[in-house]
């Protein structure tokens, strides 16, 4: 019998210095009532000392010390970012730090044979990481371990409309056998890629070479468009479900149905929510009578026809072609108006809306975090399932990642019994505490130079860049590379 693999533990870790959005409003005349709608309430800044590798490491030690696991049995650890700042190396830079501070506590390192690969596909980097790991444990070692580290950088130009939804954070998952939290299911999962070319994309040369008066920790920043990178996701997501319904041949509504939680990529507040609305109103409007009866049932509340609605969501067109001549155009707009008033009624609010509710509100103060941002709300999830009721307990649910470019992947897990019975196992909230709220000057240096002026500089405990090669001789070379310690 193929033994169960899956999740066991999870950590998050992200970094002391906050912008409260309410703040930020203030400093830019936005409206608070629509950003705390839309975006969240906060996202944090990476310290002048840290970096993705710093953040990565301080979420795998923690993890490693909080669930008490053997290093030597850990045989894969996995790097999901796409804020790399080094084109060589990655994860053998955080399982070098994790190392060196083990030895130092006298616990026994990650063993030299542990395979250190790095993922890179936009926001979808940690699900690539997440399926290998899980495909490593079942098929290599089933007595080994795997951890997956997402850890990424957002950064958006000043006065973009991506502004205020920027992030720095890193999670660790442990993957194992007979796993405490949840089974992860990749063989029954939907898959999808497609080119979207003008989506969402980081041209490193370009930015090097047209910085326009920003400082060189810009490099990173996207170019995007963001109407079309929102139709990107909502139709990469419908494509990958649509996907994991003929690989199970099962309708998309039903598989829908059965999942009592479904956790998704989440760059801003809203975006899942309307990116799953629209793919189950999709699954009805592609289903059997009963689902086109129900469809029939919701749009009754909304000022709209349903077959209009049905044809938008029957005939979805190709978006390069469709977007051409009118970057902002609205792929659904019918289905988006009935979602308007669908999203006020009781029907559509305890079957759609209701499954995306454990650990909402938790991570209205993660920002975006990239790879890590679906960890993160998984994360959430389950911490909100500990504390009201442990409504995980034995379900089912849907784990939707998209990055974009793009590519989207759904794989549904499913909760063991006692996933809310150990709370050590997860570390969501507690990441959250203590932060340093910037004011609009500090923010903007700390955001521009990577200076914070005016700011007590409190190191953090942890991981940190102690200080940056500046070395490049004929016998002798370290230019940019970074060094780091471990701060008690």
């Amino acid at each position: 019998m193929k033994q169960k693999v899956g999740i066991s533990a999870i950590t998050t870790y992200v970094p002391s210095y906050r912008v409260g959005l309410e703040d930020w409003c203030s400093w830019t005349n936005n409206s608070w009532d629509k950003i705390s709608n839309i975006i969240g309430s906060g996202f944090r800044m990476l310290g002048p000392d840290e970096s993705i590798y710093t953040m990565a490491a301080n979420a795998v030690l923690d993890l490693i010390i909080e669930n008490k696991i053997e290093p030597s049995q850990v045989g894969f650890l996995a790097l999901g970012t796409e804020s790399s700042t080094d084109n060589s190396a990655g994860t053998i830079i955080i399982k070098g730090m994790v190392n060196d501070e083990l030895k130092k506590r006298g616990i026994n390192p990650i063993s030299s044979q542990c395979e250190v690969p790095e993922f890179k596909q936009a926001c979808l980097s940690g699900i690539y990481a997440l399926k290998n790991a899980v495909r490593y444990v079942n098929s290599d070692a089933p007595e080994k371990k795997a951890i997956v580290v997402c850890s990424d950088i957002a950064l958006y130009q000043i006065g973009s409309s991506g502004e205020p939804t920027q992030g720095a954070g890193a999670v660790a998952t442990l993957i194992e056998s007979d796993p405490k939290i949840a089974e992860v299911k990749t063989a029954f999962s939907g898959s999808s890629s497609e080119y979207r070319q003008i989506d969402f994309r980081k041209p490193i040369q370009y930015r090097a070479e047209n910085l326009n008066g920003h400082s060189a920790s810009d490099l990173d920043l996207p170019v995007f468009n963001g109407k079309y990178s929102a139709s990107c996701y909502i139709d990469g997501t419908i494509s990958a479900l649509s996907n994991m319904s003929e690989n199970r041949g099962q309708s998309l509504s039903k598989l829908i149905n059965q999942a009592a939680a479904v956790f998704m990529h989440r760059p801003f507040h809203k975006m899942p929510i309307n990116a799953f609305s629209i793919s189950y109103l999709y699954a009805l409007a592609n289903g059997d009578e009963d689902d086109n009866l129900e469809l029939d049932n919701l749009i009754a509340h909304a000022d709209v026809s349903s077959e209009e609605v049905k044809k938008e969501l029957m005939n979805r067109p190709n978006l390069v072609t469709f977007l051409q001549t009118d970057i902002n155009k609205d792929l659904f707009p019918k289905t988006n108006k009935a979602l308007k008033a669908l999203n006020k009624i009781r029907p559509f609010k305890e079957k759609v809306l209701s499954k995306l509710k454990l650990g909402n509100e938790l991570t209205k103060e993660m920002g975006n975090i990239y790879s890590g941002s679906i960890f993160a709300w998984l994360a959430a999830g389950i911490e909100d399932s500990m504390k009201n009721g442990k409504a995980l307990s034995g379900e089912d649910a849907l784990l939707i990642g998209y990055g974009s470019g793009d590519a989207a992947e759904v794989i549904p897990i499913s909760f063991t019994k006692n996933c809310c019975d150990e709370e050590s196992t997860i570390k969501y909230s507690a990441a959250f505490n203590e932060p340093v709220n910037l004011d609009h000057n500090q923010y903007i240096k700390l955001r521009t130079d990577k200076i914070l002026e005016g700011a007590q500089h409190k190191k953090p405990k942890g991981f940190i860049v102690s200080k940056v090669g500046t070395e490049e001789t004929i016998d002798f070379q370290d230019a940019g590379i970074e060094y780091y310690e471990y701060l008690n």
